[in-house]
């Protein structure tokens, strides 16, 4: 049974979530959320069979095994968007995405509790430097709106960590001197990057704002790479880029939200199945738009989105190329990954992550040389063309390779520890426990 100053602390993630305790002996330790595994892919779904609604590896399967309903991912990159109010047609009726991101912080909730056998006192919630970027109003929104879904959730006193400054904690336990380190949270939807000062003399202050000497962020990360591969890799398979008898292109839009994790539902509405027959005028070749209709049709667009994203991973491990077998939505249809191809068309998006990150050391006052480490969380850090962009931007900086999945929870739950051991309960406020610079 916890004690008093029981806290949980919660990586609400764009593909994955995870969830840590500190014990009595002040290490934390992450929760088992789908039985032994201590991470669980952010996914729902409605079971239209039975009218149930399943999480994460459970709710993908039942997908991908053609049970009737409603599968959505990515739902965080609809905080701060317009989308968020919306309601969207399930098997229980019209639903707020608002609700169901309540919903499954809900069951992130009730699976600790049945692990930890308590009520937590106090949640800490990380979120990455924006949610939005260049638009600060927007992103005040984007937190507003998860504290409220955390409150519907049933969590009575919540504060909100950075995910990178999180992450430093975490790699705090495991550094035997003083370091001046950059963190590099690369998760699904954003990448997020702290500079700070770690160190054993330093993890017990109660205060750390002095040792945070910068942090940045961009909203470009895993997902925004899985779209890129699948409009170059995927899509033209069904008819992106081309020419139709009128010497256009086949408009794009539809590609565009075929290839994005959070807007596929959206192409599955009566309105927009009759502006994909529409586009029939659009084909020279009939049998690329009989492949985009079948996608539709048989919804297989989360199917497709999962199939780029393992390759994706694939890839980047594999000297060989990885093939990419699309016989569901024809037969014998098929493309493949391979690691050259994979760096050339990440390599725009790659550059941005890069200068968020020079950013970060130039706002420190920092050059490349003088930071002692570069370490790693998110599972998008793990990719190996990310990894080579990171030395080539900072040469001879070693890279540390932390707990990807579970590295910014455990973070989230010291820094919540940390608050209580100087007398703070918890307030309910939306504010960072420590605040960036």
């Amino acid at each position: 049974m916890p004690g008093p100053q029981y806290t949980l602390g919660i990586d609400f993630g764009t593909s994955n979530s995870a969830i840590a305790t500190v014990g009595a002996d002040g290490l934390a330790r992450l929760v088992p959320l789908e039985g032994k595994e201590t991470s669980l892919p952010s996914a729902v779904f409605f079971n239209g069979e039975d009218r149930s609604i399943h999480f994460g590896r459970d709710a993908v399967a039942l997908y991908l095994a053609g049970v009737e309903g409603r599968l959505m991912r990515s739902l965080k990159s609809l905080l701060g968007s317009s989308l968020l109010k919306e309601k969207t047609h399930t098997p229980n009726g019209l639903v707020s995405f608002q609700d169901i991101i309540s919903r499954f912080l809900q069951e992130l909730g009730e699976r600790a509790r049945a692990h930890v056998q308590g009520e937590p006192r106090h949640v800490v919630i990380g979120r990455p430097v924006h949610f939005v970027d260049d638009d600060p109003a927007r992103d005040k929104q984007a937190q507003a709106a998860l504290l409220k879904a955390a409150k519907a959730a049933g969590f009575d006193h919540v504060s909100f960590e950075l995910e990178p400054i999180a992450a430093a904690f975490d790699y705090e336990r495991r550094v035997g001197k003083e370091s001046l380190t950059l963190i590099a949270d690369i998760g699904g939807g954003t990448s997020d990057f702290t500079v700070v000062r770690l160190g054993p003399d330093r993890a017990g202050r109660p205060d750390r704002t002095d040792d945070i000497l910068a942090t940045t962020g961009v909203h470009v990360a895993g997902t925004d790479y899985d779209r890129k591969l699948s409009l170059e890799q995927v899509m033209p398979l069904l008819g992106r880029r081309h020419i139709g008898p009128q010497g256009r292109e086949v408009p794009a839009p539809i590609f565009f939200d075929l290839a994005t994790w959070h807007m596929i539902n959206w192409l599955y509405t009566p309105k927009a199945w009759q502006q994909a027959q529409d586009l029939r005028t659009n084909y020279t070749d009939s049998r690329l738009h009989d492949r985009l209709l079948r996608v539709l049709q048989e919804h297989l667009g989360h199917h497709l989105a999962g199939d780029v994203e393992g390759a994706k991973i694939r890839s980047s491990s594999s000297e060989f190329a990885t093939p990419l077998d699309l016989g569901y939505i024809e037969p014998g249809l098929r493309t493949e990954f391979d690691a050259q191809s994979v760096e050339k068309y990440l390599e725009g998006l790659l550059g941005q992550v890069m200068d968020c990150a020079h950013e970060c050391t130039r706002r420190a006052g920092l050059a490349g040389g003088q930071l002692d480490a570069i370490y790693l969380t998110g599972g998008s850090s793990a990719l190996k063309p990310f990894q080579a962009a990171l030395r080539r931007r900072f040469p001879g900086v070693p890279l540390v390779e932390g707990d990807l999945f579970g590295g910014v929870a455990s973070g989230l739950a010291y820094a919540g520890a940390r608050t209580f051991a100087s007398g703070h309960r918890g307030t309910g406020s939306a504010g960072p426990l420590v605040a960036p610079p």
